[in-house]
């Protein structure tokens, strides 16, 4: 942790600007941090010229995060050699946490770096940072890098930037211990929020307007608070009035509860999209993976959440050429993305990350080359996929809930059916927030194309309330 100016008063009213990189976690995180420095009187600012504290929220999942991260600090470094200002900056989150000593030895463009379950701190690590005494700069620091069995940032209100979707976390940390994934590494074991907070907070949200909540862990499905499991928290969520649509990220295949598959099916405001990462179709690397799956249990549990959800929306994730994944054990992940037919489907190249079984104990040593064909097929494959079922989609209609107008379109708007397909469609009168039923009339990718059938109704319930 570097010093700034030694001796100076309290630092007050610091112009603070926030960068957030990652997942919807990352984001939700950043917004807790808002509401922290907010609470301790230092400003938000969207730009970073005239801030005097940039803070870059950082992800540790993909080696493609860091180069981004890197690159910022090189950025960053050349500013800070330009400004004749004092300029503070702090590494937030998982990479934090995870390059704790290459982000802070040798790197005199970063100040300070501190953890997921550190955000409390940060007042302090800022004044710290800029020469401010503190009580206990040892005991701060190491405060700066500790994973909490404890930490959910209960009695903290996130500070939004607006919109229509609010994340929110419920359980926090992962205990799955996957070979491949840094998250326990970074963000520690789990622990889940009180039911009666993650309720109070989605209140909180409809009295702002939002009209859609989306419930965040690293595997929601271990979410218990008591005997309160989390399909019992979804409908409770679901429940309050003004809510209008309930969405949830990410469950695992190994323990995803019968209650919340018919929870899905039976409360018309959890929607029904499920986003189920399958990771790999082989028996031999989802067991080196430690998924705890296998190739025939996932199967079944796709069949049994198709047969109790009507037209269910199932979306999920693969990692390529995984170490020892031979070419063949490949093609079984082909034929099960092609067999289960996903909605959309997020693929990587695997890459090693620090600290993690995969990394310390196994060769990567699928070629580029190879991971690169691998995943050039699977991603061929799924946009067929995708295609063919959008296209079946045309002539059908759907509830869209708007989120925002089209950049590209005037007159247009963009939002997502119940079941998270992207739709564009002209506005004609309604509004971001407004639920318009819509016909679908083409496909093109991942996006639908329709025409709204009663935005009309909309803009005359608005025009009499």
């Amino acid at each position: 942790m570097t010093g700034g100016r030694k001796g100076a008063s309290h630092d007050m009213n610091l112009n603070v600007y926030i960068e957030t990189y990652g997942c919807q976690m990352n984001v939700y995180d950043s917004e807790l941090v808002k509401s922290i420095l907010v609470q301790r009187g230092h400003h938000l600012v969207d730009r970073f010229d005239g801030a005097d504290v940039v803070l870059i929220n950082t992800c540790a999942i993909r080696e493609r995060a860091h180069q981004k991260i890197y690159g910022r600090l090189q950025q960053l470094k050349r500013v800070r050699a330009l400004r004749q200002s004092e300029l503070t900056v702090g590494i937030l989150g998982c990479m934090a946490q995870n390059l704790k000593q290459d982000l802070v030895d040798g790197r005199d463009e970063v100040d300070f770096v501190a953890g997921p379950d550190a955000y409390r701190h940060l007042p302090e690590l800022i004044d710290a940072s800029r020469g401010v005494a503190v009580a206990d700069p040892a005991a701060l620091e190491k405060a700066a890098l500790k994973l909490s069995t404890t930490e959910t940032y209960t009695g903290v209100d996130p500070v939004r930037s607006g919109g229509i979707n609010a994340w929110i976390a419920v359980i926090r940390g992962c205990d799955n211990m996957c070979t491949f994934c840094v998250v326990p590494y970074t963000r520690g074991r789990e622990r889940s929020r009180d039911p009666e907070g993650v309720v109070e907070e989605v209140r909180a949200l409809v009295r702002d307007g939002y009209k859609q909540v989306t419930l965040l862990g690293q595997n929601v499905n271990s979410y218990r608070f008591g005997e309160v499991r989390f399909a019992d928290l979804m409908r409770r969520v679901a429940d309050v009035p003004g809510i209008e649509r309930v969405r949830f990220i990410s469950p695992h295949p190994k323990d995803f509860p019968v209650e919340l598959i018919r929870a899905i099916a039976e409360h018309p405001k959890l929607c029904k999209h499920i986003h189920l990462p399958l990771q790999a179709g082989n028996d031999r690397v989802l067991e080196l993976m430690r998924r705890t799956y296998t190739n025939a249990e996932f199967r079944a549990l796709v069949d049994e959440m198709r047969g109790t959800i009507a037209n269910l929306s199932l979306t999920t994730d693969v990692i390529v050429g995984f170490p020892t994944e031979t070419a063949a054990e490949f093609d079984e992940t082909v034929r099960l993305v092609d067999d289960v037919r996903f909605d959309a489907a997020f693929t990587f190249k695997y890459s090693e990350r620090k600290g993690t079984y995969a990394q310390r104990k196994l060769r990567d040593d699928v070629s580029a080359a190879e991971k690169t064909r691998r995943i050039v097929e699977l991603v061929e494959l799924q946009k067929r996929i995708t295609h063919e079922i959008n296209r079946s989609l045309i002539g059908s209609t759907h509830d869209v809930l708007i989120e925002e107008h089209d950049e590209k379109r005037p007159g247009y708007v963009v939002g997502k059916t119940d079941h998270f397909k992207h739709t564009i469609f002209p506005a004609d009168g309604a509004e971001i927030g407004d639920t318009v039923r819509v016909a679908i009339e083409g496909a093109h990718g991942a996006t639908l194309y329709a025409c709204a059938l009663s935005a009309h109704a909309h803009a005359a319930r608005r025009a009499v309330g």
